[in-house]
């Protein structure tokens, strides 16, 4: 929060920038749009007036400049977060996501589980922007977590490129790599970690064995489940479409016998 002085000093940038534009704002609008501002810091406001010195052509106005504010919060973009939240379903990728692409991501699970990749997508988008603009309108900062797959070499180039690009800190990237070397992998370990990986070595107990083909059947069960129903579904939209064809050309033929009929 900007302190009483920030605030002023801030109304007075307000009144500059709008002067370059060849505008004039009163120092009791000034005055408002550094309160409504002074939630964000000094450094991301000087940023955002800098860039409507520099790409405003028309008046300065509050939802410039916040346009602009809102846009260094780090939060990616709806096509990105999409593209992250599509890398994070697959269980063997590490990914760092937002708060806002986790949540959205709930919205569109079920929809992609079920085949349809055009539905989840717009679904994602139109909860990502909601909670986005929540957030924003709330001044909440973005934050990231990361979310672990099975890979051990993706996970370390994943949590590396997060701290290098500051989205998590060097203790919270060091904890996570730290995970990787709790102690060795036991034969056991080597077995679950070969069933998902389709490498399972040769050299286990009768009882793992066993184990094993549980799980084995466990996922091949799942698979043909998610299948079916993924069969199902397009079967649906196959109907659906026929049937809104067939009304659409039963009315097309109503019509033209309606003018046929006509005197």
């Amino acid at each position: 929060m900007l302190s009483c002085d920030e605030q002023a000093d801030l109304a007075m940038a307000i009144c500059a920038t709008a002067e370059t534009l060849g505008q004039v704002i009163s120092p009791n609008a000034a005055k408002m749009m550094a309160e409504d501002l002074a939630d964000h810091s000094v450094d991301v406001i000087a940023n955002a007036l800098r860039g409507c010195r520099r790409e405003l052509t028309g008046r300065l106005t509050l939802g410039a400049i916040l346009q602009r504010v809102q846009a260094a919060d780090g939060r990616p973009g709806k096509d990105e977060a999409w593209s992250m939240a599509l890398a994070a379903s697959d269980e063997f990728e590490t990914v760092v996501l937002t708060d806002e692409i986790r949540q959205a991501m709930v919205a569109s699970g079920p929809i992609l589980d079920a085949g349809d990749k055009v539905g989840a997508r717009m679904a994602f988008m139109s909860a990502y922007e909601r909670l986005v603009g929540n957030a924003r309108a709330e001044s909440l900062p973005a934050k990231w977590e990361v979310s672990l797959g099975f890979d051990p070499g993706r996970r370390v180039i994943a949590i590396e490129s997060a701290v290098r690009s500051q989205l998590i800190s060097h203790d919270a990237g060091n904890r996570y790599l730290a995970d990787l070397r709790i102690a060795p992998i036991t034969p056991e370990g080597q077995a679950i970690a070969g069933l998902l990986t389709g490498q399972a070595p040769a050299r286990v107990s009768p009882k793992m064995r066993e184990k094993l083909a549980e799980v084995r059947s466990i996922l091949t069960a799942s698979k043909a489940r998610k299948e079916q129903e993924r069969r199902k579904e397009a079967q649906r939209r196959r109907v659906d479409n026929y049937l809104r064809k067939r009304r659409a050309r039963a009315a097309i033929a109503e019509l033209q016998s309606k003018k046929e009929a006509r005197p």
